[in-house]
This record gives C-alpha cells, sequence and structure tokens, in this order.
C-alpha cells in the first residue's frame, strides 16, 4: 500500500490512493468525477474486466481532460477500496482476491448492509447521519441503497421518538438507478412520456430501511412501499405518509434538531423538487400535514447522495477529513 507526495507551493501533502472496482458503471464512474478533484485522493488504478485496456473516458466523454486513465483488470493495494459491482459480487470479489487488512473497503453493493461480518471485517452501515460515531473507527463501510437513503432519512426523526407504525410510501427514480445495463423499461423509448410501478411492496431496500428504523423506533412498523420508475435519467423523490398527533410546527423542528449537525440534510419548510438536489450530495425534506396525516417527502441524486457521494462522504469521515470534502457541489437548475 502507498501514499503518494504531492509538491504545492513548496509544501508536500501526503495523498491517500484509491482504486475503484467496477469502474465502468454508474457509480464507479460518478466515484471517478468526485475523487479526481478530491484534494487529499491520487486515483491509483480503475479497474474492470469487461473494458480492461480501454481509457474511462472513451466510455464516459464528459470524463475527457479529468481523467483519461484506462482501465485495468489487475488491481493494486491501495489505502482506500470502493466496490461498485452489481449486487451480490462484492463478496465474491473479497474471497478471490486479496486485500490488506488496514485498507479502507467501501462497498457500494448490498452484500453487508444486512449483515456486515465477513471473515475478519465488520462492516458499519454507512449512513452518517446516524453513524458518524461508528464511522469514524471504521475500516468496513456498507454504503446504504438508494431508496433506502431517502427513505431513512425523510423518516428517522420520528422513530427516534417512537412515532412510526404504518407507514406508507412512495418514492419514483430515474433510469440511472437501474444501472447501466441496457433493460427493456430503461430503453429511451420505453421510459420517454411512461411510468411505472415495480416491484411493488417487495423492493429490496425494504429489509434494509426496516433494520434501522426498528432500532430507533420502540414500537413494531410496517412499511408498505412502491416504488415507481420515472420519465428522468438520475434522482428520486418518495413522499411517506403517517398518522401522528404532532402539530406542523412541532414536526418540523424535530427534524430540524435531528439534522441540526448533519451537513447534506435540509428540512425545507418551502415545497421541494427533485432539481433541488440533482448533482449535489444534499437531501431535502419538507413535510406537510392534514388533520392527523403527515406527509415527509425528501429528495436525493440516487447516484450521489444514493451512492458515490455518500460513499465520498463516509470515506471523509472514516479518514479524519471535513466531511464535506470534495463534496460542495451545485445541483443544474436549468
Amino acid at each position: 500500500m502507498r501514499s503518494k507526495s504531492v509538491k504545492t507551493n513548496n509544501m508536500i501533502s501526503i495523498k491517500k490512493t484509491a482504486g475503484i472496482i467496477g469502474a465502468n458503471g454508474y457509480t464507479g464512474s460518478e466515484l471517478v468525477r468526485l475523487l479526481a478533484f478530491h484534494p487529499n485522493i491520487s486515483l491509483s488504478f480503475l479497474y474492470s474486466r469487461s473494458n480492461s485496456g480501454t481509457k474511462i473516458s472513451d466510455l464516459y466523454p464528459d470524463l475527457t481532460m479529468v481523467c483519461e486513465m484506462v482501465l485495468t483488470d489487475q488491481p493494486e493495494d491501495v489505502d482506500i477500496l470502493f466496490l461498485c459491482l452489481p449486487h451480490k459480487e462484492s463478496q465474491n470479489w473479497l474471497t478471490q482476491n486479496a486485500v490488506k487488512d488496514e485498507t479502507l473497503v467501501i462497498d457500494l453493493g448490498n452484500d453487508f448492509r444486512l449483515d456486515g461480518n465477513f471473515e475478519n471485517r465488520n462492516f458499519i452501515y454507512g449512513l452518517p447521519e446516524i453513524n458518524k460515531k461508528q464511522l469514524l473507527v471504521a475500516n468496513s463501510i456498507a454504503n446504504p441503497g438508494c431508496f433506502a437513503t431517502a427513505i431513512q432519512l425523510a423518516l428517522l426523526p420520528l422513530a427516534e421518538k417512537g412515532l412510526l407504525n404504518e407507514v406508507y410510501t412512495t418514492g419514483i427514480t430515474g433510469s440511472t438507478g437501474a444501472g447501466q445495463s441496457l433493460q427493456p423499461t430503461t430503453h429511451f423509448t420505453w421510459r420517454n412520456d411512461n411510468i411505472s410501478a415495480y416491484k411493488t411492496l417487495t423492493h429490496q431496500h425494504v429489509d434494509e430501511i426496516l433494520q434501522q428504523l426498528v432500532s430507533f423506533n420502540t414500537n413494531e412498523i410496517s412499511l408498505n412501499f412502491v416504488p415507481w420508475r420515472g420519465d428522468f435519467a438520475r434522482g428520486i423523490f418518495t413522499s411517506s405518509t403517517v398518522k401522528t398527533d404532532l402539530e406542523l410546527s412541532d414536526i418540523i423542528q424535530l427534524y430540524q434538531d435531528f439534522y441540526a449537525d448533519a451537513p447534506f440534510v435540509k428540512v425545507s419548510e418551502k415545497a421541494i423538487d427533485l432539481k433541488q438536489v440533482v448533482n449535489t450530495n444534499r437531501c431535502v425534506i419538507h413535510i406537510e400535514k392534514s388533520g392527523y396525516v403527515a406527509v415527509i417527502h425528501s429528495a436525493i441524486d440516487n447516484l450521489l447522495k444514493g451512492a458515490s457521494g455518500q460513499a465520498v462522504q463516509n470515506m471523509n469521515i472514516a479518514m479524519g477529513w471535513q466531511e464535506n470534502l470534495g463534496l460542495n457541489l451545485k445541483t443544474v437548475a436549468f
């Protein structure tokens, strides 16, 4: 394992080396964009079996003049290793490839979200808003799912007070949430001017969400989740409906207090929209109430706060760096 010295203004700064397994996918390429500009990171290798020998900028032309590295199928020893593999493949990769104990491993798949124990590693669930203390000493991190991130951030303040029972959630996601591999439901001609529900009440993130919420909430929770495919490329917008006796002003105060020290969560008293978060690591939340029914809306970028941006946020915490380092991104409003 090695760190690289970089000379700037006659001062030597030590950069940590990083490698990305599965750099050819959407989350991997987003990590390339983020880490290419991260002041404390030097990218050592970009791993891809299927595209070995190809420049990353040939796959993603927007990376021209940002990163011109050639993809390889030969991993190296690094300080920080990101796994951006299809679900259920991270465990296989770690089994087949030796990784030093001192290497920080951040998995963006779902292999270790429910059970973090793997050989000599214990993966910490990487939702910084609730697990920051554990992340400070982590050497293995399981990055949350995209829908799981948006829905948990919408519900955690109520769960902490034991106020969740029956929850009804709808959420719409962009086509990048399905990954890079072409599928019938990601074709432009199918997505254009079209929406559809999928995995109704059976989405793979439900167990992950409940595992975290139940650890806070004193009551049994029922989560009824209906996800939707949207006619756009990136972003997630969820709406969770709950019953509560709390006044709207008290709910808003509860959320503002809960996220007072969370640099990437904003509780808005104005209506929110998806464009406020696309291309950022932010989550924005808005709460409405009528009678005894409250609706908590949340919006994130599925590839950033829902994946690669949150992975960098987790890395920053685990390395003892400023939490928002390399993540001060502006949304594209038009």
